[in-house]
């Protein structure tokens, strides 16, 4: 199996610079994908803007004490740090890997 090579996309000068809603969530475009961001435990996670069940916006959703992202529409949640559905489920969140360097916050897209 090949294993994917990641370009890595400058998002920000510095985390205070993204705008996260009181949800701690937040939305920003890359490679002309819109992707949601979130704030959980002094980290930052990247994960498709919409549920993959019937394409609610988690811009809207929430994230629960373990850090799963709630989808407005049917509730169903989905753990930010890999995407696996935790509700039950058979669906699966998109998500990409968040760094913050020295220089500034970057989102690595396949």
């Amino acid at each position: 199996m090949e294993e994917k090579k990641l370009v890595w996309h400058k998002i920000a000068e510095h985390i205070n610079e993204i705008r996260f809603a009181e949800n701690n969530i937040g939305i920003v475009e890359v490679a002309g994908k819109m992707i949601c961001l979130a704030k959980y435990q002094d980290r930052v996670f990247a994960f498709a803007h919409k549920c993959p069940h019937a394409s609610g916006f988690f811009i809207d959703g929430s994230i629960d004490a373990l850090g799963s992202v709630i989808c407005p529409v049917h509730g169903y949640k989905y753990d930010i740090r890999n995407g696996r559905n935790v509700s039950g489920e058979e669906y699966y969140l998109k998500n990409w890997p968040v760094e913050i360097r020295e220089d500034g916050v970057y989102l690595g897209l396949e």
